[in-house]
Protein backbone atom coordinates (compact mmCIF):
# COMPACT_ATOMS: atom_id res chain seq x y z
CA UNK A 1 0.00 0.00 0.00
CA UNK A 2 0.91 3.51 -0.07
CA UNK A 3 2.15 5.53 2.73
CA UNK A 4 -1.12 7.19 4.17
CA UNK A 5 1.83 10.28 3.93
CA UNK A 6 2.01 10.60 0.66
CA UNK A 7 -1.74 9.87 0.17
CA UNK A 8 -2.30 12.94 1.88
CA UNK A 9 -0.15 14.92 0.21
CA UNK A 10 -1.71 13.96 -3.00
CA UNK A 11 -4.81 14.68 -1.60
CA UNK A 12 -4.49 17.96 -0.27
CA UNK A 13 -2.49 19.09 -4.00
CA UNK A 14 -5.49 18.07 -5.73
CA UNK A 15 -8.19 18.98 -3.07
CA UNK A 16 -6.56 22.47 -3.05
CA UNK A 17 -7.03 22.88 -6.60
CA UNK A 18 -10.01 24.25 -8.82
CA UNK A 19 -8.87 22.51 -12.36
CA UNK A 20 -7.42 19.31 -12.76
CA UNK A 21 -6.21 17.54 -16.44
CA UNK A 22 -5.97 13.76 -16.13
CA UNK A 23 -3.88 11.57 -18.37
CA UNK A 24 -3.02 8.15 -19.15
CA UNK A 25 -0.81 6.46 -21.35
CA UNK A 26 -1.23 5.89 -24.48
CA UNK A 27 -3.46 3.36 -26.28
CA UNK A 28 -5.36 2.87 -22.90
CA UNK A 29 -6.23 -0.37 -21.80
CA UNK A 30 -8.90 -0.89 -19.08
CA UNK A 31 -6.80 -0.04 -16.10
CA UNK A 32 -5.79 3.63 -17.92
CA UNK A 33 -9.36 4.35 -19.09
CA UNK A 34 -10.80 3.20 -16.05
CA UNK A 35 -8.53 4.52 -13.31
CA UNK A 36 -8.44 8.08 -15.21
CA UNK A 37 -12.57 8.20 -16.05
CA UNK A 38 -13.42 6.96 -12.52
CA UNK A 39 -11.47 9.64 -10.77
CA UNK A 40 -12.11 12.21 -13.02
CA UNK A 41 -16.31 11.35 -12.13
CA UNK A 42 -15.23 11.16 -8.60
CA UNK A 43 -13.45 14.88 -9.09
CA UNK A 44 -16.60 16.40 -10.44
CA UNK A 45 -18.83 15.23 -8.40
CA UNK A 46 -16.60 16.89 -5.72
CA UNK A 47 -17.01 20.45 -7.71
CA UNK A 48 -13.98 20.34 -9.69
CA UNK A 49 -13.19 21.45 -13.39
CA UNK A 50 -11.97 18.26 -14.89
CA UNK A 51 -10.86 17.83 -18.32
CA UNK A 52 -9.27 13.91 -19.24
CA UNK A 53 -7.43 12.76 -22.09
CA UNK A 54 -4.28 10.79 -23.66
CA UNK A 55 -1.99 10.69 -27.00
CA UNK A 56 -2.06 10.45 -30.21
CA UNK A 57 -3.78 8.54 -31.59
CA UNK A 58 -6.86 9.78 -30.09
CA UNK A 59 -9.42 6.89 -30.07
CA UNK A 60 -11.27 4.83 -27.41
CA UNK A 61 -10.92 0.82 -28.17
CA UNK A 62 -14.42 -0.77 -28.92
CA UNK A 63 -13.97 -3.04 -25.87
CA UNK A 64 -14.18 0.35 -23.34
CA UNK A 65 -16.77 2.09 -25.39
CA UNK A 66 -19.19 1.26 -22.16
CA UNK A 67 -16.30 3.33 -20.30
CA UNK A 68 -18.45 7.08 -19.82
CA UNK A 69 -16.55 9.61 -22.87
CA UNK A 70 -17.87 13.06 -21.73
CA UNK A 71 -14.67 14.02 -19.62
CA UNK A 72 -12.63 13.22 -22.57
CA UNK A 73 -10.62 15.98 -24.76
CA UNK A 74 -8.22 15.22 -28.19
CA UNK A 75 -4.43 16.48 -27.55
CA UNK A 76 -4.86 19.57 -29.15
CA UNK A 77 -7.64 20.82 -26.83
CA UNK A 78 -5.75 19.43 -23.53
CA UNK A 79 -4.46 22.43 -20.99
CA UNK A 80 -0.62 23.36 -22.41
CA UNK A 81 0.19 24.31 -18.82
CA UNK A 82 -2.53 22.92 -16.36
CA UNK A 83 -2.36 23.98 -12.39
CA UNK A 84 -2.49 20.33 -10.94
CA UNK A 85 -2.27 17.61 -13.47
CA UNK A 86 -2.60 13.28 -12.10
CA UNK A 87 -1.24 11.01 -14.79
CA UNK A 88 -2.60 7.23 -14.31
CA UNK A 89 -0.65 3.91 -15.28
CA UNK A 90 2.07 5.60 -17.05
CA UNK A 91 5.60 4.80 -15.61
CA UNK A 92 7.44 7.44 -17.92
CA UNK A 93 6.71 11.23 -19.59
CA UNK A 94 7.15 9.99 -23.01
CA UNK A 95 4.24 7.28 -22.36
CA UNK A 96 1.87 10.00 -22.58
CA UNK A 97 3.02 11.05 -26.06
CA UNK A 98 2.36 14.44 -27.12
CA UNK A 99 0.55 15.25 -23.67
CA UNK A 100 4.27 14.81 -22.20
CA UNK A 101 5.22 18.84 -22.66
CA UNK A 102 1.45 19.53 -20.26
CA UNK A 103 2.69 17.53 -17.62
CA UNK A 104 6.47 19.27 -17.82
CA UNK A 105 4.55 22.25 -17.85
CA UNK A 106 2.28 21.98 -14.96
CA UNK A 107 1.96 23.43 -11.70
CA UNK A 108 1.69 20.20 -9.54
CA UNK A 109 1.93 16.64 -10.99
CA UNK A 110 0.53 13.72 -9.62
CA UNK A 111 1.53 10.98 -10.92
CA UNK A 112 -0.14 6.84 -9.82
CA UNK A 113 1.11 3.98 -11.24
CA UNK A 114 1.67 0.16 -10.70
CA UNK A 115 4.74 -0.19 -12.75
CA UNK A 116 7.63 -1.33 -11.15
CA UNK A 117 9.28 -0.09 -14.21
CA UNK A 118 7.77 3.41 -13.07
CA UNK A 119 10.72 6.05 -13.04
CA UNK A 120 9.85 7.88 -10.77
CA UNK A 121 8.50 11.54 -12.42
CA UNK A 122 6.45 14.13 -11.04
CA UNK A 123 5.87 16.21 -7.91
CA UNK A 124 4.00 13.43 -6.18
CA UNK A 125 4.28 9.75 -7.12
CA UNK A 126 1.78 7.55 -5.84
CA UNK A 127 3.55 4.15 -6.97
CA UNK A 128 2.85 1.11 -5.67
CA UNK A 129 4.17 -2.34 -7.77
CA UNK A 130 2.30 -4.63 -5.30
CA UNK A 131 -0.84 -3.24 -6.40
CA UNK A 132 -3.13 -5.40 -9.05
CA UNK A 133 -3.72 -1.97 -10.63
CA UNK A 134 -3.65 1.37 -11.03
CA UNK A 135 -7.41 1.15 -10.06
CA UNK A 136 -6.18 -0.09 -6.46
CA UNK A 137 -4.46 3.28 -5.88
CA UNK A 138 -7.20 5.46 -6.83
CA UNK A 139 -9.37 3.76 -4.35
CA UNK A 140 -7.39 4.51 -1.66
CA UNK A 141 -6.81 7.91 -2.96
CA UNK A 142 -10.60 8.29 -3.46
CA UNK A 143 -11.12 7.33 0.04
CA UNK A 144 -8.41 9.90 1.60
CA UNK A 145 -9.91 12.52 -0.23
CA UNK A 146 -13.29 11.85 1.23
CA UNK A 147 -15.04 11.07 -2.51
CA UNK A 148 -18.26 8.42 -2.86
CA UNK A 149 -17.74 5.95 -5.33
CA UNK A 150 -21.00 5.89 -7.10
CA UNK A 151 -21.86 3.68 -9.37
CA UNK A 152 -20.45 4.82 -12.62
CA UNK A 153 -16.94 5.00 -10.65
CA UNK A 154 -17.29 1.67 -9.54
CA UNK A 155 -17.84 0.71 -12.83
CA UNK A 156 -14.63 1.85 -14.05
CA UNK A 157 -12.56 0.76 -11.19
CA UNK A 158 -13.94 -2.47 -11.73
CA UNK A 159 -12.82 -2.25 -15.03
CA UNK A 160 -9.76 -1.33 -14.38
CA UNK A 161 -8.74 -4.52 -12.40
CA UNK A 162 -10.79 -6.82 -14.50
CA UNK A 163 -8.57 -5.96 -17.29
CA UNK A 164 -5.47 -6.11 -15.71
CA UNK A 165 -5.86 -9.33 -13.55
CA UNK A 166 -7.08 -10.92 -16.80
CA UNK A 167 -10.44 -11.74 -14.92
CA UNK A 168 -8.60 -12.38 -11.65
CA UNK A 169 -6.71 -15.36 -13.52
CA UNK A 170 -3.44 -13.77 -13.45
CA UNK A 171 -0.91 -13.73 -10.65
CA UNK A 172 -0.95 -10.58 -9.83
CA UNK A 173 -4.60 -11.41 -7.83
CA UNK A 174 -3.91 -10.95 -4.32
CA UNK A 175 -6.62 -10.12 -1.54
CA UNK A 176 -6.73 -6.89 -2.22
CA UNK A 177 -7.97 -7.31 -5.12
CA UNK A 178 -10.28 -9.43 -4.59
CA UNK A 179 -11.71 -7.58 -1.51
CA UNK A 180 -12.10 -3.77 -3.94
CA UNK A 181 -13.66 -6.28 -6.08
CA UNK A 182 -16.35 -6.87 -3.66
CA UNK A 183 -16.79 -3.25 -2.44
CA UNK A 184 -17.34 -2.28 -6.05
CA UNK A 185 -20.02 -5.19 -6.75
CA UNK A 186 -21.62 -3.89 -3.77
CA UNK A 187 -21.25 -0.40 -5.06
CA UNK A 188 -23.30 -1.19 -8.32
CA UNK A 189 -20.71 -2.23 -10.07
CA UNK A 190 -21.68 -5.12 -12.74
CA UNK A 191 -18.62 -7.66 -13.74
CA UNK A 192 -21.14 -10.17 -16.19
CA UNK A 193 -21.19 -6.24 -18.26
CA UNK A 194 -17.98 -5.98 -17.87
CA UNK A 195 -16.52 -9.16 -18.82
CA UNK A 196 -18.89 -9.54 -21.60
CA UNK A 197 -18.03 -6.17 -23.53
CA UNK A 198 -14.17 -6.20 -22.61
CA UNK A 199 -13.64 -10.28 -23.51
CA UNK A 200 -16.85 -11.81 -24.87
CA UNK A 201 -18.01 -9.27 -28.00
CA UNK A 202 -16.39 -8.02 -30.81
CA UNK A 203 -16.93 -6.57 -34.40
CA UNK A 204 -16.99 -9.54 -37.10
CA UNK A 205 -13.83 -8.44 -38.82
CA UNK A 206 -12.18 -9.25 -35.85
CA UNK A 207 -12.67 -12.72 -36.51
CA UNK A 208 -10.99 -11.69 -40.67
CA UNK A 209 -7.88 -9.93 -39.15
CA UNK A 210 -7.73 -12.91 -35.91
CA UNK A 211 -7.76 -15.29 -38.81
CA UNK A 212 -4.87 -13.24 -41.27
CA UNK A 213 -2.40 -13.31 -37.82
CA UNK A 214 -3.25 -16.41 -36.66
CA UNK A 215 -2.49 -17.82 -40.54
CA UNK A 216 0.79 -16.29 -40.13
CA UNK A 217 2.03 -17.39 -36.14
CA UNK A 218 5.21 -18.95 -36.03
CA UNK A 219 6.33 -21.17 -32.93
CA UNK A 220 9.92 -21.13 -31.91
CA UNK A 221 10.41 -24.13 -29.46
CA UNK A 222 13.78 -23.42 -28.27
CA UNK A 223 13.13 -20.11 -27.27
CA UNK A 224 9.75 -21.10 -26.33
CA UNK A 225 8.12 -17.89 -27.91
CA UNK A 226 4.94 -17.81 -30.56
CA UNK A 227 5.11 -14.73 -32.35
CA UNK A 228 2.59 -12.97 -35.15
CA UNK A 229 2.53 -9.96 -37.46
CA UNK A 230 -0.10 -7.82 -37.90
CA UNK A 231 -0.47 -4.90 -40.17
CA UNK A 232 -3.06 -1.36 -40.88
CA UNK A 233 -3.91 -2.92 -44.46
CA UNK A 234 -5.39 -6.15 -42.38
CA UNK A 235 -7.57 -4.05 -40.38
CA UNK A 236 -8.57 -1.76 -43.37
CA UNK A 237 -9.43 -5.02 -45.39
CA UNK A 238 -11.88 -6.16 -42.47
CA UNK A 239 -12.98 -2.74 -41.71
CA UNK A 240 -12.05 -2.85 -37.87
CA UNK A 241 -9.59 -0.38 -35.82
CA UNK A 242 -6.61 -0.68 -33.79
CA UNK A 243 -8.90 -0.88 -30.56
CA UNK A 244 -11.22 -3.70 -31.84
CA UNK A 245 -8.40 -6.23 -31.54
CA UNK A 246 -7.18 -5.72 -28.41
CA UNK A 247 -8.17 -9.16 -27.45
CA UNK A 248 -6.29 -10.66 -29.80
CA UNK A 249 -2.91 -11.21 -27.86
CA UNK A 250 -4.62 -13.60 -25.22
CA UNK A 251 -5.75 -15.92 -28.40
CA UNK A 252 -2.01 -16.42 -29.49
CA UNK A 253 -0.74 -16.89 -26.12
CA UNK A 254 -3.04 -19.99 -25.40
CA UNK A 255 -0.30 -21.78 -27.46
CA UNK A 256 0.54 -24.24 -24.52
CA UNK A 257 4.08 -24.56 -26.04
CA UNK A 258 5.03 -20.65 -25.44
CA UNK A 259 5.92 -19.13 -22.43
CA UNK A 260 6.29 -15.52 -24.22
CA UNK A 261 3.48 -14.38 -27.03
CA UNK A 262 4.58 -11.20 -29.47
CA UNK A 263 1.99 -9.70 -31.65
CA UNK A 264 3.54 -7.22 -33.79
CA UNK A 265 1.29 -4.62 -34.95
CA UNK A 266 2.54 -2.85 -37.80
CA UNK A 267 1.18 0.80 -38.25
CA UNK A 268 0.87 3.00 -41.15
CA UNK A 269 3.41 5.29 -40.05
CA UNK A 270 6.19 2.86 -40.03
CA UNK A 271 5.77 1.97 -36.42
CA UNK A 272 5.75 -1.49 -35.08
CA UNK A 273 4.23 -1.64 -31.48
CA UNK A 274 4.67 -4.94 -29.82
CA UNK A 275 2.39 -6.62 -27.41
CA UNK A 276 3.90 -9.12 -25.05
CA UNK A 277 2.74 -11.18 -22.68
CA UNK A 278 4.38 -14.24 -20.69
CA UNK A 279 3.21 -17.75 -18.82
CA UNK A 280 5.72 -16.67 -15.49
CA UNK A 281 9.38 -17.83 -16.26
CA UNK A 282 9.86 -14.72 -18.46
CA UNK A 283 9.71 -11.05 -17.00
CA UNK A 284 8.45 -9.39 -20.51
CA UNK A 285 8.51 -5.94 -18.28
CA UNK A 286 12.07 -5.79 -17.26
CA UNK A 287 12.52 -7.02 -20.53
CA UNK A 288 10.15 -4.11 -22.32
CA UNK A 289 11.58 -1.45 -20.45
CA UNK A 290 15.72 -2.29 -21.87
CA UNK A 291 13.77 -1.87 -25.38
CA UNK A 292 12.60 1.55 -24.33
CA UNK A 293 9.14 0.23 -23.16
CA UNK A 294 7.52 -0.84 -20.35
CA UNK A 295 4.59 -2.74 -18.49
CA UNK A 296 4.66 -5.67 -15.63
CA UNK A 297 6.23 -8.49 -15.81
CA UNK A 298 3.62 -10.57 -17.38
CA UNK A 299 2.17 -7.89 -19.60
CA UNK A 300 4.42 -5.42 -21.36
CA UNK A 301 4.81 -3.56 -25.14
CA UNK A 302 7.11 -1.80 -26.27
CA UNK A 303 7.60 0.81 -29.78
CA UNK A 304 10.17 0.36 -32.81
CA UNK A 305 11.18 1.78 -36.25
CA UNK A 306 11.73 -0.92 -38.64
CA UNK A 307 10.83 -4.35 -40.31
CA UNK A 308 8.18 -6.19 -37.52
CA UNK A 309 10.14 -9.44 -38.00
CA UNK A 310 13.53 -7.21 -36.64
CA UNK A 311 11.26 -6.08 -33.59
CA UNK A 312 10.47 -9.88 -32.79
CA UNK A 313 13.76 -11.07 -32.86
CA UNK A 314 14.73 -8.25 -30.63
CA UNK A 315 12.75 -9.57 -28.48
CA UNK A 316 13.92 -13.42 -29.14
CA UNK A 317 17.48 -12.46 -28.51
CA UNK A 318 16.95 -11.04 -25.03
CA UNK A 319 14.11 -13.97 -23.58
CA UNK A 320 17.24 -16.06 -21.63
CA UNK A 321 18.57 -12.40 -19.83
CA UNK A 322 15.34 -11.91 -18.29
CA UNK A 323 14.09 -15.81 -17.24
Amino acid sequence: MIDRQLLEKAAAAIAGSKELALACHVGPDGDALGSMVGFGIAARNAGKGVVAGFGSPFAVPGTLSFIPDDLLVDPDSFPEAPETMVVFDAGSPDRLAELGSSAGDSGTLVVIDHHVTNEGFGDIGLVDPEAAATGVIVAELLDVLGWPITTDIATCLLTALVTDTGRFQYANTNPAALELAARLVGAGARPDLISQKVYEEAPFGYLKVAGAALSRAELDLAARMVSTIITEQDLDEAGVGWGDIDNLINTLRLAEEADVAVLAKVHADGQVRLSVRSRGDTDVGALAAALGGGGHRLAAGVTFDGPPEKAIDEVRARLEEYR
